[in-house]
């Protein structure tokens, strides 16, 4: 007599019934994966935020580091022949914990210091040591290396932080293992984040001022507001702001070019998120 499944909802049977099609080789595509994986988030047997992270792991493996690396305008690099005190006042500054430290050349990447490792030097008996001596091997990578190849790197060497090399062999840009995880499981705040939420690059506000996302290319910005700021060196409005001010900016800092005034909106210790832009003249 046949077993009678009458008491299997119709709904969760349609869903072991996809779970065995994929396990005998259907679905065979990432698209009909995720819908699974939506399904059974709609049927209430993942939570909402493990289908997120699910979904981004998924994502990983199509970004390469190039998606998501801090630009090297944005980067906090030592100059290895800065005295030793003013190199604890950058990093006490910064708020980092490890940092390039490059030579004369700034894509001449000596090695990465961490500021554990400066810290010791200062509570030495034999002196401050030289920076040279102080410093770990860097991590050399293509911006094309694949963010899930990246990660299973850092996990197998215990590094946090890897350089990133163009095509000429010249500093791109630098990836942390938590530029990684975010796309996994969303952004990661610190202390010192701000909670503005900025959803759109260029946002009008109803006091005539701007929001202005740091990574809106310099075109658009030209282009949306009629302005002429250089796009040969830098590549976006964060870029230009950050080389203009010296350093990278903490929020609440100021800086006048021609008719904008722009005021740092959101920042963390890694680069610059977003800006308030008043228009002189609007």
């Amino acid at each position: 007599m046949p077993e009678d499944d009458s008491s299997h909802p119709p709904e969760r049977r349609s869903w072991f019934e996809r779970i065995g099609a994929m396990l005998s080789g259907e679905p065979s595509t990432r698209e009909d994966l995720v819908e699974l994986l939506r399904d059974t988030e709609a049927d209430g047997l993942i939570a909402s935020d493990t289908l997120r992270m699910m979904e981004g792991a998924i994502a990983v493996s199509d970004l390469s580091v190039a998606d998501v690396m801090i630009p090297r305008s944005q980067m906090v690099a030592l100059a290895s022949g800065l005295p030793f005190m003013e190199l604890m006042r950058q990093v006490v500054e910064s708020g980092h914990s490890r940092f390039p430290v490059h030579g004369e050349d700034r894509d001449e990447i000596l090695g990465i210091l961490l500021a554990k490792d400066l810290l010791r030097g200062v509570v030495s008996e034999h002196g401050h040591p030289h920076i040279r001596e102080l410093l770990r091997p860097a991590v050399l990578i293509p911006e094309s290396k694949k963010l899930n190849v990246l990660l299973r790197e850092f996990r197998q060497s215990r590094n946090h932080m890897a350089i990133v090399i163009d095509e000429y062999g010249g500093v791109a840009g630098l990836v942390t293992i938590e530029d990684v995880l975010e796309q996994i499981v969303g952004e990661i705040d610190d202390e010192h984040d701000d909670a503005e939420d900025v959803t759109t690059l260029i946002a009008a506000q109803a006091d005539g001022q701007y929001v202005v996302d740091a990574l809106t290319p310099i075109e658009d910005f030209n282009e949306r507001f009629g302005a002429d700021f250089d796009d040969d060196e830098y590549d976006t409005i964060g870029g230009l702001v950050t080389a203009a001010i010296g350093h990278l900016p903490e929020a609440g800092e100021e800086l006048t070019l021609g008719r904008f005034a722009f005021r740092v909106a959101r920042a963390d210790a890694r680069r610059l998120h977003a800006l308030h832009v008043a228009v002189h003249g609007e």
